[in-house]
């Protein structure tokens, strides 16, 4: 065969990266004989009341007449599946009052794809013919979702605002919006695309409130550009929410970005986008040239279930007290294997991460990752959730924040023994290398 040489946009994307590694520590097996701690990638955890209502569903399907050959046999449209759109459009607006309709939601292979779309749509080079302007992303609470870094055709897509922190005497902490900052960067560059948080925010389990959402959407709106929100862990499903002042949130300047992953159909890769129509548009445009549609049977599985409110009942009844009772667990095992040591845990408000500080730590987390690898405990280092330095230095430089290389994130969703046997195993090594 002769040389094989990828485009800019191929090295980029085939690179080395963050959302790589994770992905590849789930589908991986450790080396044999070494026992696995998989506190690591972002499966959900497999919820009894859950899987059952999806086996009924699924037999349903199966046992009438011949819609599982339809549902295998066809291609949806673009935009999506009809029956699946019309469903959440008329739940979304008949619950919340959201004035919203089936041309306002698209479908996409997960909601990994959507962003990788928008981000594009909204950032990166734009021409007129006479000039051209390289427009950005801004990312108003970094730490942020891995995700999201690489994800930009073109480099320097994204803006990382360093947060503000707070810090208990309980040994937990919670990042704040540096909303001065935010708003300072913003009156003083005019190539900004649109800004975008994550709720709760992956991987620190903050919860933005609903003041605070609806700040930065009024900010948004005052600069012209739009608020994306990832929703992927919250209301109204799969509820994995544990405050109080959190509720379900969308304007006609906000992109909300929806999935089914996290209320337990990850492989189904199902992305729910509910937008302006414009959007909505060029979201089914790019799915035709991309995917040509979206994967049918996550859509056709939770329609009814969204239409009947089954599975927002099934998030608040189970899905959301689960997690809970597990956050509460990890917590403890946390305060208690760490006593002694210089550590901090973030709030967790939500998700089905813990976001571990660890400050006297004195290698990277991404060395001490390697470490835990090696006693074959997975985790997600740091430093890969601090993104988006900006060229002209307006902004502090996001690997200068105080917490770049003292972090883990730690996924609790699985089995409650290999996760607290995971912890063990990262306070020992604390001990060692601090």
């Amino acid at each position: 065969m002769s040389k094989i040489e990828f485009s800019d946009f191929g090295k980029k994307l085939t690179g080395e990266s963050g959302i790589l590694q994770l992905m590849d520590d789930i589908g991986k097996p450790l080396p044999a004989g070494v026992k696995p701690y998989r506190l690591g990638g972002g499966n959900p955890a497999r919820i009894p009341q859950v899987e059952k209502l999806y086996r009924e569903r699924m037999e349903k399907i199966l046992g009438h007449k011949d819609d599982f050959e339809k549902l295998i046999g066809l291609y949806d449209s673009p935009q999506g599946r009809v029956e699946f759109i019309e469903c959440v459009a008329e739940y979304l607006s008949k619950t919340y009052g959201w004035k919203i309709g089936p041309e306002n939601v698209a479908v996409t292979n997960g909601s990994q794809s959507a962003f990788f779309y928008i981000f594009n749509l909204l950032s990166g080079t734009f021409s007129d013919g006479k000039k051209s302007v390289k427009k950005t992303i801004v990312l108003p609470l970094v730490p942020e979702y891995i995700g999201y870094a690489d994800q930009g055709i073109e480099r320097g897509q994204f803006v990382g605002i360093p947060s503000t922190c707070q810090y208990e005497s309980d040994r937990t902490f919670k990042y704040h919006v540096d909303f001065d900052a935010l708003e300072s960067y913003l009156k003083k560059h005019s190539n900004v695309g649109a800004l975008c948080v994550s709720r709760p925010t992956n991987p620190t389990g903050n919860v933005l409130t609903d003041a605070e959402i609806k700040r930065l959407s009024k900010i948004a709106r005052a600069f012209g550009v739009p608020l994306m929100i990832d929703n992927a862990y919250g209301l109204p499903w799969p509820d994995i929410i544990f405050t109080d002042d959190a509720a379900p949130y969308w304007d006609s300047n906000v992109i909300l970005s929806m999935s089914l992953s996290k209320i337990g159909l990850p492989s189904l890769r199902t992305g729910i986008i509910v937008a302006d129509k414009k959007i909505v548009k060029a979201i089914g445009n790019i799915n035709a040239i991309a995917a040509l549609a979206s994967g049918s049977v996550g859509q056709a599985v939770a329609a009814p279930l969204i239409k009947s409110g089954t599975l927002i009942e099934c998030a608040k009844k189970y899905v959301r007290p689960f997690y809970q009772k597990k956050s509460v667990a990890t917590q403890k095992a946390i305060h208690e294997l760490f006593a002694g040591t210089n550590y901090y845990v973030h709030k967790s408000e939500g998700s089905i991460f813990q976001w571990l500080l660890m400050p006297d730590l004195k290698i990277s987390t991404m060395k001490f990752y390697s470490e835990l690898k090696k006693r074959g405990v997975i985790v997600v280092p740091g430093e890969y959730f601090f993104f988006g330095s900006t060229a002209d230095k307006s902004l502090p430089p996001v690997e200068e924040h105080p917490h770049y290389s003292k972090c883990l994130r730690l996924n609790y969703a699985g089995d409650d023994a290999e996760t607290f046997g995971g912890l063990k195993i990262i306070a020992e090594l604390y001990k060692k290398y601090s």
